[in-house]
């Protein structure tokens, strides 16, 4: 079994998102996906716009394109209100899997912030990493995280996905009244205005 963990706060989850998880499935010829909103982000801890309960149920929404994808709550909020560190939902999915290969699927932008994560070198030896291309950060780029040689082997770079969805941009437009048909799957657009969402 091979899975990815991808992660991220969907809020909300595009098309982007899910051309991103298809070229990953398909260059690493993975079996699951799991799209896991996250409950708190450490990076961005006040980033949220929409709750979590509407952000895992887009997501669950989003995953019906493609039988690999799966909606994942392995990154919910914690009880104690503490940001979620992907080296401890990585952790949890090991101990999960114990037997899978497990990667962690990331945009090019967050991987080049690898030094500011927590335990970054013990994130690299838990799953390898699917970095993807995202505009204006360029993967070779990532030579200047100094990675190991062993490390390095641990990264799949993907390079056919040229998403440059801003989800602030997005969210701004669904607030003034754009549908953006464009970047989002009917089924999620129905949920965000029966929900009354980024209004």
């Amino acid at each position: 079994m091979r899975i990815a963990l991808f992660g991220g706060t969907f809020d909300p989850p595009h098309r982007g998102h899910l051309a991103i998880a298809k070229a990953a499935a398909d260059a690493l010829e993975l079996d699951r996906v799991l799209f896991a909103p996250v409950g708190r982000q450490p990076l961005k801890l006040d980033a949220h716009s929409s709750t979590y309960i509407d952000r895992l149920s887009m997501v669950m929404l989003a995953s019906k394109h493609d039988h690999r994808f799966q909606p994942s709550s392995l990154d919910a909020p914690n009880p104690n209100g503490k940001p979620n560190y992907t080296v401890d939902t990585l952790t949890l999915l090991r101990a999960l899997y114990p037997d899978a290969a497990l990667f962690n699927l990331v945009g090019a932008d967050s991987f080049l912030a690898l030094p500011h994560w927590r335990e970054p070198a013990r994130l690299l030896e838990l799953a390898e990493w699917i970095v993807v291309s995202r505009p204006g950060f360029p993967l070779d780029s990532i030579a200047a995280l100094g990675l190991t040689p062993q490390q390095r082997a641990r990264v799949h770079l993907v390079e056919s996905v040229h998403d440059d969805v801003s989800a602030t941009e997005l969210r701004q437009r669904l607030h003034d009244g754009d549908a953006c048909e464009d970047l989002l799957l009917p089924e999620i657009l129905a949920y965000i205005r029966e929900h009354n969402l980024y209004v």
